[in-house]
């Protein structure tokens, strides 16, 4: 509903969102002086169950003509030998002497963001998908847009007539501003309840033909398979971190923040946190959780791997939150 149809560059029929075989988890990741930030990202990507299924099966790399660095055949290499290794633990090599190709802001030895990374890692993986299409309007259709990619709808209704107008924009993850909630349903209704544009921000109503008040309604219009959430734990205004706990479910129904709340729950599983430990956001220590394909919950500190329980997982700080549908 008034979007185009991209060509598919990956049928989204043949995207399996269980694990193909159960296992136990993987090896873990050695830090090499300020890299957790890498580690968790690497762990949380690996643990994803579509992307994992993909990168198993060796469908890119068959058909890749990428010349020189290709992120998809980075990720294909790492996931199978950290989840196919019988070492406790594994150096992510390739990934870490590629780092400036995944994102030029990244300097090994320095202490960095993992939402940043996540996001140039995704992007990276993207690109390579790309390489061999250059057809602008597949972008949405990769395998990376098809597993973490949705839409949002933007709603701004003229107070004046009612006339509405309705624009769409991808994503492929979600930013959260967590200052005022105490849990993530919180937070996610007040995403969506429409808001009174700023007199600054100058609506002009095409009905109308006349500068008029207006509110704005953010919705989710496509779910992605794969949802990301980043809970903004560095404070915009002071630059200080939020070290508050903001309560977020095993289980999360996306109806109620889609354009269409009418139907089934959209359920989605929690799979994956990252988890920041620190005063202060420049400094500090990045560790994940994540669901291993036997169902089991981990905790991924680098090297170390050790099995925890849900209620564990639940009780952290989180930073990064996965849900898969």
């Amino acid at each position: 509903e008034g979007m185009a149809l991209p060509q598919r560059i990956f049928p989204p029929e043949k995207i399996s969102m269980d694990w193909q075989q159960s296992q136990r988890p993987g090896a873990g990741l050695f830090n090499l002086g300020n890299t957790c930030y890498i580690n968790v990202i690497l762990q949380c990507l690996t643990y994803t169950p579509p992307l994992a299924n993909y990168l198993l099966s060796y469908k890119h790399s068959q058909s890749c003509q990428q010349q020189g660095f290709c992120m998809m055949c980075t990720m294909e290499a790492h996931v199978r030998k950290v989840l196919c290794s019988s070492a406790s633990a594994v150096l992510p090599g390739a990934v870490l002497r590629d780092l400036k190709f995944i994102g030029e802001e990244f300097e090994y030895g320095r202490q960095e963001n993992a939402y940043e990374f996540l996001r140039c890692t995704l992007n990276a993986m993207h690109r390579a998908c790309l390489s061999c299409h250059l057809d602008v309007s597949s972008q949405e259709t990769t395998i990376v847009h098809q597993i973490f990619g949705g839409f949002m709808k933007s709603r701004v209704t003229c107070l004046s007539c009612q006339a509405v107008v309705d624009s769409y924009k991808a994503f492929l993850d979600v930013s959260l501003d967590i200052r005022a909630a105490s849990s993530l349903t919180t937070v996610l209704e007040d995403c969506v309840t429409p808001k009174q544009l700023d007199q600054k921000e100058c609506f002009r109503c095409s009905k109308c033909k006349k500068k008029a008040a207006a509110s704005k309604r953010v919705t989710v219009h496509r779910a992605p398979r794969v949802l990301t959430l980043c809970l903004e734990r560095a404070d915009q205004w002071t630059g200080t971190k939020i070290s508050k706990f903001v309560e977020y479910p095993e289980y999360l129904d996306l109806r109620p923040y889609m354009s269409d709340t009418a139907g089934e729950p959209l359920l989605c599983s929690l799979y994956a946190i990252v988890v920041h430990s620190g005063d202060t956001c420049l400094e500090g220590h990045f560790l994940c959780y994540a669901k291993a394909s036997n169902g089991l919950w981990y905790k991924m500190d680098d090297e170390s791997v050790d099995n925890c329980d849900i209620h564990t997982v639940l009780g952290q700080q989180a930073y990064l939150l996965f849900y898969a549908r």
